[in-house]
């Protein structure tokens, strides 16, 4: 749960253009105003942020890589048109690296649908994407989260994206092509950062 509670402190941090104060970044982030606190001042330390601002996009960006955990647990679908299948569907969700490269940026070819969606609705989901697909690998990997992933996701063309500073971290995780992809869209979040 540490792991956890650090990164929704940082997706926050990143995914607000302005500095908030403890008590509604505790609010955000679903952290008790003293864990705020003890991290802020840890980030503070590194020369990362000072008070709730942030100094560096990109030493932050690099911090939390070092304490991000992979997701190791998803299960893959092949699924035909899945992105058509996610603008009808009512369930949560968040489309992460390729496809969601490819809608903010247009760099990558989006090959797979990486998908966030809420561990309590993997079920559902599974019988959702069994309906018209086959399970066990293929253009669709679903990655069951804690609902904090969803902070700031936004709506682009009927469909679901993770916010900026969550996008840069899993094409960062991904390597190859992705961590090209990642670099252009962190300058993209410096300069929203500084205006």
């Amino acid at each position: 749960m540490r792991g956890e509670k650090r990164e929704q402190i940082l997706r926050v941090l990143l995914a607000e253009t302005m500095p908030l104060s403890k008590n509604e970044l505790a609010r955000r982030t679903k952290c008790s105003r003293q864990w705020i606190i003890l991290f802020l001042k840890e980030l503070e330390a590194k020369g990362l942020v000072k008070e709730t601002r942030v100094v560096s996009v990109k030493k932050l960006i690099e911090y939390w890589l070092e304490i991000h955990e992979k997701s190791t647990k998803y299960r893959q679908y092949m699924i035909k048109e899945p992105l058509e299948l996610l603008k009808k569907t009512q369930l949560d969700y968040a489309l992460t690296t390729y496809t969601a490269e490819n809608l903010v940026h247009h760099y990558l070819f989006p090959h797979r649908n990486d998908i966030y969606v809420k561990e309590e609705d993997i079920e559902k989901w599974h019988t959702l994407l069994m309906k018209d697909g086959l399970y066990g690998g293929g253009n669709v990997r679903i990655i069951p989260s804690n609902e904090h992933v969803f902070y700031k996701s936004k709506k682009i063309h009927d469909l679901f994206v993770v916010c900026l500073p969550q996008l840069i971290i899993d094409l960062f995780t991904e390597n190859g092509v992705c961590g090209e992809a990642a670099e252009m869209l962190m300058e993209k979040l410096e300069h929203v950062q500084r205006v």
